[in-house]
């Protein structure tokens, strides 16, 4: 058998930590910022955990990680 490849967009968008979890980056932080509000902005800073729905389908496209 070949072997499987990883998808290369999943593979930069995604990490997964010790414990098994996923984690992403926030998103609505890359442009039309001047509407947002200063908390909104800050509360959208670091990575967060993927959702438990999605966490599969991830799983699937980073079969090494």
């Amino acid at each position: 058998m070949p072997k499987m490849k990883t998808k290369s967009g999943a593979a930069k968008r995604f990490k997964v930590r010790a414990s098994g979890g996923i984690k992403r980056s926030q998103a609505f932080k890359r442009h039309i910022l001047t509407k947002k509000t200063t908390k909104a902005k800050r509360q959208l800073r670091g990575m967060t955990e993927v959702h438990a729905a999605d966490v599969k389908l991830i799983r699937a496209m980073l079969p090494y990680a």
